[in-house]
């Protein structure tokens, strides 16, 4: 029934589409053809960086990353010694049925180590602290090669909890050879994750490394979906920067560091106290984002990271706000906020130094933020000034692109996808976009999903102040670009 409701959908859409197409009468869009020149040069631009990172995302699928694998692992065939696996986790306002699921997961990878493991766990509240022990004590599987550390902390939040904790571990003096992950308390280790992470490491080069996502929502519906959407393009865009050597992030659910590095004094302290000097915001200390601490503390230093497509972990989500609108732009503003902070640092650094690719995807970051809303901006003007029409022919090839653009993704997964895809896929690319263009103005503003933060009438005066100069500069810059758009399409 449910295939057969998948399959209805798609027929749908796509009479949807047909009857679109049908509806513009031959002809009536020759004299807007320059109108939406705009248009095509952004379609041909996007669509054309989509198909290089799917290419060669499939080619670091089927080709590289087996040969990189295999050797990884007669490197560390010939190393006679295991190296010890220390497991860092943080848990903050995560119910209880997630956390005996997180901790089992946990344990069951711990003492799985060849090497053993050290386990620190870092809570807040007193009732997290006594589940834990707990789990720990009633394992069915042997725990004798496994240390739980359980740090009670203030809540004061999760960068210091992670410096405070990486510095727990910093006493045991880690070798070259161990292994440190960091895991959210709300992600699920695969119990074979030290196996199949610590060949890689055998590379003196090889500083971190991340694996695959798996979602678990329990509501069905667009968030689910929106999800399960985004993490199908994460793997496409993480097996692509894969073939470089050096992901855009380590993901902060679950990344797996070389302990003697994520141990350095340096490391801890951009970890606990990262920041930037804005030119016009000032000093903006970073809240969110430490997975972009850590990424850019090792790109900085030329050390790779790789990417695992094979190796999946699992993160259990929950819809933040009752709406699903709601809910995807409030991750959004965290998300892209965290990218946007370390974006300007990152492209400071040399292309020799970080690998033109990977220098130009960065670039790319920003770039796609205004040539995403050039589109609907252009159709938009051409639709007020020349042609109505031109709304139901941009609705047609919006549904038209996203469509065989989702076949293209759901092949990186080997199966089929909901018909929500394609416009989940469209709201992603445009209300992503304009979110961007908001928090690129805003660096900062910064909150975590489980934490409040304060109500914008009670900010000082000089953050107000800042928040008007925000709305002034964005204002300008969506200007400059309307009026660009206008004279590309001969408006003006």
């Amino acid at each position: 029934m449910t295939r057969l409701r998948v399959i209805l959908g798609h027929l749908i859409y796509l009479a949807v589409l047909g009857l679109l197409v049908l509806a513009i009468p031959p002809g009536a869009l020759g004299h807007v053809s320059d109108g939406l020149i705009v248009v095509g040069t952004v379609g041909i631009w996007r669509y054309g960086w989509a198909a290089v990172n799917y290419l060669r995302a499939v080619w670091y699928q089927a080709v590289a990353y087996p040969r990189l694998k295999a050797r990884a692992l007669a490197a560390q065939a010939a190393e006679p010694v295991r190296g010890h696996a220390y497991f860092l986790i943080t848990s903050y306002k995560i119910d209880t049925d997630t956390t005996k699921r997180v901790y089992h997961a946990l344990f069951r990878a711990a003492a799985a180590a060849p090497g053993g493991a050290t386990i620190v766990a870092s809570v807040v509240d007193t009732a997290d602290l006594r589940l834990i022990k707990r789990i720990h004590a009633l394992m069915d599987v042997p725990m004798d090669g496994v240390e739980l550390v359980v740090d009670q902390i203030p809540g004061t939040g999760k960068r210091d909890a992670l410096a405070r904790s990486l510095r727990l571990i910093a006493r045991q003096a880690p070798s070259r050879r161990d292994i440190l992950l960091l895991v959210d308390g709300d992600s699920c280790v695969p119990q074979d994750i030290i196996a199949a992470t610590t060949p890689f490491f055998t590379d003196p080069e090889v500083g971190a490394l991340t694996t695959d996502e798996a979602v678990e929502i329990r509501e069905p519906g667009l968030f689910a979906d929106w999800f399960a959407l985004r993490f199908t393009q994460r793997q496409m865009m993480m097996s692509s920067m894969g073939l470089s050597g050096r992901v855009l992030t380590l993901t902060g659910r679950m990344s797996v560091f070389r302990a003697d590095l994520a141990t350095q004094h340096e490391f801890i302290r951009l970890v606990q106290h990262d920041h930037i000097d804005h030119w016009r915001l000032g000093r903006v200390d970073f809240l969110t984002g430490d997975d972009k601490s850590t990424w850019f503390w090792l790109l900085q230093r030329g050390y790779k990271m790789l990417y695992l497509p094979d190796v999946t972990s699992l993160s259990m989500e929950t819809q933040p706000k009752p709406g699903f609108v709601d809910s995807a732009v409030t991750l959004m503003i965290r998300w892209f906020g965290n990218m946007l902070r370390t974006n300007g640092r990152a492209l400071a650094l040399r292309p020799s130094q970080i690998g033109l690719f990977t220098w130009w995807s960065i670039l790319d970051q920003k770039i796609g933020i205004w040539t995403t809303l050039a589109g609907p901006i252009s159709v938009i003007l051409a639709a007020a000034f020349v042609e109505p029409l031109v709304i139901p022919a941009y609705v047609a090839w919006v549904m038209a692109t996203r469509y065989i653009f989702c076949w293209v993704l759901a092949s990186i997964r080997g199966r089929g996808f909901p018909i929500t895809y394609p416009m989940l896929l469209y709201f992603g690319q445009i209300v992503g976009a304009a979110v961007k263009s908001y928090v690129l103005f805003r660096l900062d503003r910064q909150r975590w999903t489980r934490q409040s933060g304060p109500a914008a009438a009670r900010l000082p005066l000089a953050a107000r102040l800042r928040g008007y100069g925000s709305t002034c500069v964005h204002a300008l810059a969506l200007g400059w670009l309307t009026f660009g758009i206008m004279l590309l399409s001969g408006l003006v």
